[in-house]
């Protein structure tokens, strides 16, 4: 299966728009492994476990990782994932964003070294910097469209002479010519809710991926009503809607520092996934 089927059979079988985020930090590791980046993959390997039947993706970022010469380690993760999850997609997290030879470089990093179904990346050297990804037939490619931090304005919201703003001319281009396999989606933050519409009419198809719910405080509510259509395998006006793909990272992985953290990440991640559930439209 390509990306978007690997999201909307998760969506349905595991009854979930909840991505469980990968941003192991050890100085918040609980107990004896505290400040051990020896034990980054014991320590992510257990959230899986927890959490791998209630998630549509676990997005694992790749700074946190390399930051502690832990690369081998998010192998191993990535292996461990393949083997306890097999249904459930891993998008790697590294906003990626060059061209030419070195943004092939990056792919094969994504694709073949992680072996990642999908990976994010930053548009804004334009097409020439996503077309090397798009060789890799069925992997998902998340370009940054309207991003979580205030910051994202500076240049996101800027109007340009055709009247769109930055982030809805992204949006045009991933759901229309920059397209062509398939295999595109956009990162929208959960703080931004009338922009995740905005984003949704202008790519009704595109999965999107929805950072910001949880520690950032982006409203679970406002985020699935801005962004979800109705199941993602069916019709909606006429188009298959795009699933969303809604990440939590910081409240689940450290919900608890003490040795019970496996159990109350997934406590907290199954009170994620079904209050999202309940914000859709007939909540359930």
């Amino acid at each position: 299966m390509n990306f978007t089927d690997q999201l909307q059979a998760a969506e349905i079988r595991h009854d979930s728009m909840l991505c469980v985020g990968l941003d192991p930090e050890p100085s918040k590791f609980p107990g004896d492994w505290a400040g051990d980046a020896s034990r980054i993959f014991d320590f992510c390997a257990a959230i899986v476990d927890a959490t791998h039947d209630l998630a549509i993706a676990f997005k694992p970022q790749i700074a946190y990782f390399a930051a502690h010469r832990a690369e081998d380690q998010l192998e191993r993760l990535m292996a461990h994932i393949r083997q306890v999850a097999p249904d459930v997609p891993v998008i790697l997290d590294a906003k990626r964003g060059d061209i030419g030879s070195t943004a092939e470089q990056y792919a094969r990093e994504a694709f073949e070294r992680y072996r990642a179904d999908a990976v994010t990346l930053s548009p804004f050297m334009g097409f020439d910097s996503i077309e090397p990804y798009l060789r890799w037939q069925g992997k998902g490619l998340i370009l940054l469209c309207r991003t979580s931090n205030p910051g994202g304005s500076d240049l996101q919201a800027q109007t340009l002479a055709n009247g769109d703003l930055l982030y809805e001319h992204i949006a045009r281009l991933a759901a229309g010519p920059w397209n062509r396999g398939g295999q595109l989606g956009l990162v929208v933050g959960a703080t931004f809710p009338a922009e995740i519409e905005r984003v949704r009419a202008l790519a009704p198809t595109l999965p999107l991926l929805i950072p910001g719910v949880g520690a950032q405080g982006g409203d679970t509510l406002a985020t699935v009503r801005a962004g979800w259509r109705g199941a993602t395998g069916g019709p909606a006006n006429g188009l298959t809607t795009g699933p969303i793909i809604v990440n939590s990272s910081r409240a689940v992985l450290y919900a608890s520092a003490q040795p019970d953290f496996a159990s109350a990440a997934r406590a907290v991640a199954d009170a994620t996934r079904r209050a999202l559930n309940a914000a859709r439209p007939g909540g359930a």
